[in-house]
C-alpha cells in the first residue's frame, strides 16, 4: 500500500510512503500531470520501503522529465541506473 502526501511552497513535493507498484505509478502520473507546469515536483522517497520494476521504470522515467527524486534509497536509485544501462 502506499500513501502520497503532498506539500507545496514554491515547488510541488510529493511524499510517497509504504509500497510502490505498477497501479501507484499510474495514479501519481495522473497527480503529476494534474499539477500542470507551474512548479518544480519534487518526489520525496525517504518512506518508501519497497517497489516493484514499474514503479522503477517509472521513478526513472520521472527524472528524465526534471521531476527530482529526493532522499531517494540506495537500493532504488541503483535499480534505476541499471534499468539505464540495460535499455542503451
Amino acid at each position: 500500500m502506499l500513501r502520497i502526501e503532498r506539500y507545496g511552497n514554491g515547488k510541488t513535493i510529493y511524499r510517497l510512503i509504504g509500497h510502490m507498484k505498477a497501479e501507484n505509478a499510474t495514479e501519481l502520473q495522473a497527480l503529476i500531470e494534474a499539477e500542470g507546469k507551474k512548479d518544480q515536483i519534487v518526489l520525496d522517497l525517504r518512506d518508501l520501503t519497497l517497489v516493484d520494476r514499474d514503479a522503477v521504470e517509472f521513478l526513472g522515467h520521472c527524472e528524465t522529465k526534471s521531476i527530482r527524486l529526493a532522499d531517494c534509497p540506495a537500493y532504488i536509485r541503483e535499480w534505476i541506473e541499471r534499468e539505464r544501462n540495460a535499455s542503451r
